[in-house]
């Protein structure tokens, strides 16, 4: 009979091994960037040779959700120690695995799929989060700028409807340090199932010595930069690839004359754990003026930008064309932001 090697009490309580992230990739500054996707498949390999329990895979789409970990065989039949798992086109019975292994304990699982696919196991999501277990789910392709699909392979609601999702820990990270950030949360938290939500295309990686650190993730949501002096006029938030296009655009303000504080909100859920006094410190009560901007629905953020503020988002279904074509025809634009923020302004 086939043994692991794995030791396997600490994996069954939980237990990392010590200065398992000391050496998590870091990416320089890069304004051509690389897609979160792929940043992700960077850090999964490193986590993968560092917690032998992670096993999972993706619904078919290992190569394009970068998933597969280079360094450990497929399971099979006759491999069980394979790491890798063909769930096959199947999302709803590959999260009902997953499931299952993190109800077992001994193993940290994943599984993967597009954003919008995640209809297909939506039960399974809900039931990892109603069950407390560790279940890891990696999704990508997170907007509308996923090439020529066309409306069908576009998420729109998907993120807003799974952030409704009690227990469920959803991260949507700007730019490759985020993602690492968001991995390291993800393996962390224990007490519940976290999902990655990454972009298909290149994020611009932000130069963290003109911009916050990565690190503060585990927030939820932070300062990235305030620009100006003094107390902010005015407040831009996004997730995911419009927080470079939020720091492009307060550069402009600033150059107007206008204090911008520009905020990094990759996960709702973690910013709500947060103490009062943390929240205030991002979000200070008396600037009222605030606007958010997600390439898909709008639905939820209003309760960050408050009664005075703009959301820019999407909504309606998309459509067939390049990612230039359908960020200008939605408005997820740097003008487009700049245009309602010199309105709020006034």
């Amino acid at each position: 009979m086939r043994r692991h090697t794995l030791n396997w009490l600490p994996s069954w309580n939980g237990e990392l091994p010590k200065d398992w992230d000391k050496g998590l990739p870091e990416f320089p500054a890069d304004e051509k960037g690389i897609a979160a996707r792929n940043a992700s498949g960077k850090v999964l390999n490193y986590l993968a040779g560092k917690l032998p329990e992670l096993v999972g895979g993706s619904a078919d789409l290992s190569n394009s959700c970068q998933t597969w970990m280079s360094d450990c065989k497929a399971f099979q039949a006759d491999l069980p120690e394979g790491r890798n798992i063909y769930f096959g086109i199947r999302e709803h019975a590959m999260g009902a695995i997953v499931n299952g292994m993190a109800y077992h304990k001994g193993v940290l699982p994943f599984g993967s799929t597009y954003l919008v696919f995640t209809d297909y196991f939506r039960g399974a999501i809900r039931l990892s989060a109603l069950s407390e277990i560790h279940s890891l789910w990696v999704t990508t392709h997170d907007s509308i700028f996923v090439g020529g699909d066309g409306p069908t392979h576009q998420p729109v609601e998907q993120i807003a409807a799974l952030r409704t999702v009690p227990g469920l820990m959803v991260i949507r990270p700007g730019d490759a340090n985020e993602t690492a950030a968001a991995w390291k949360v993800a393996i962390e938290h224990k007490t519940g199932p976290v999902l990655l939500v990454l972009s298909r295309q290149a994020l611009p990686t932000l130069d963290r010595k003109v911009y916050s650190s990565a690190s503060l993730l585990s927030k939820g949501a932070y300062v990235l930069k305030d620009f100006g002096n003094g107390k902010p006029d005015i407040i831009l938030m996004a997730a995911g690839s419009e927080v470079a296009l939020v720091a492009e655009a307060g550069k402009v303000l600033a150059g107007e004359g206008v204090n911008v504080r520009v905020v990094s909100f990759p996960s709702w859920d973690l910013f709500e754990a947060q103490d009062a006094a943390y929240k205030r410190q991002v979000f200070p009560m008396e600037v009222r003026k605030r606007l958010a901007i997600e390439a898909g629905s709008m639905q939820g953020w209003d309760r960050w930008v408050g009664l005075d503020g703009v959301v820019i988002g999407i909504d309606k279904f998309g459509a067939s064309a390049s990612q230039k074509d359908l960020a200008l025809h939605y408005g997820i634009t740097i003008d487009h932001v700049l245009e309602e923020a010199r309105r709020l302004l006034k």
